[in-house]
């Protein structure tokens, strides 16, 4: 007893997952307002720079965790399944900077509907990420273990909407567009943009995962 006392306990893992997600969250309401801005350069960069300025706080986030897990001999669940999240919910916002990123180098001009509608997507996703991680402190109560699983099927079910929209976009990209640098761009962030809504189909499974083993 008196050992276990004074190993540290559980930390604060709970709220960093949950300051994680609200950067996430952020980061996609600045990265789809950048997209509805785009035509507008001095929006775009204030809401790349809130792109930006969000990854830069996750990343600390994430170094927090990493740091408490190793500081942490009893946690609240599993020790790989806390490293995993924490890595998965990173990816997310780094995809949205380097969506970012990608877009200024290859010096894009415009975004059409098929960008917007992925930017869409991806906020939507990363709402339902923010949410689904808010929950994981209360798997005990039975109704907070079906929310979670509902809010994990429902990512599933928008990361599927953004294979239909990317599909899409790829087929009237290959049949309309004449310029092949143009092709090369388009072609390169319609695949960035999807990929954000599949890390957060990647954070979904492990949130499930964490939801059927400590409910």
């Amino acid at each position: 007893m008196i050992f276990g006392k004074l190993l540290p306990q559980d930390g604060n893992f709970f709220e960093l997952f949950n300051e994680h997600g609200k950067y996430i969250a952020e980061g996609a309401r600045a990265f789809l307002a950048m997209i509805q801005y785009y035509d507008t350069p001095d929006l775009r960069e204030k809401y790349a720079g809130e792109v930006d300025a969000n990854e830069h706080a996750a990343d600390k986030v994430t170094t927090e965790v990493n740091r408490l897990l190793h500081r942490t001999f009893i946690t609240p669940i599993d020790r790989e399944q806390i490293h995993s999240l924490i890595n998965a919910m990173d990816d997310i916002i780094d995809l949205m900077q380097d969506s970012c990123e990608v877009m200024a180098l290859y010096d894009v001009q415009r975004v059409n509907e098929d960008v917007r509608r992925l930017g869409e997507i991806s906020l939507k996703c990363c709402e339902r990420v923010q949410h689904a991680v808010t929950l994981l402190p209360r798997l005990n109560q039975a109704e907070v273990t079906e929310a979670a699983l509902k809010t994990c099927e429902e990512i599933d079910r928008l990361e599927s909407d953004a294979d239909r929209v990317m599909r899409s976009a790829m087929s009237r990209l290959f049949r309309e567009e004449q310029d092949t640098r143009e092709l090369i761009k388009m072609k390169a962030i319609y695949e960035h943009l999807e990929t954000i809504s599949d890390r957060c189909e990647d954070v979904a499974n492990l949130i499930e995962g964490i939801v059927l083993e400590n409910s």
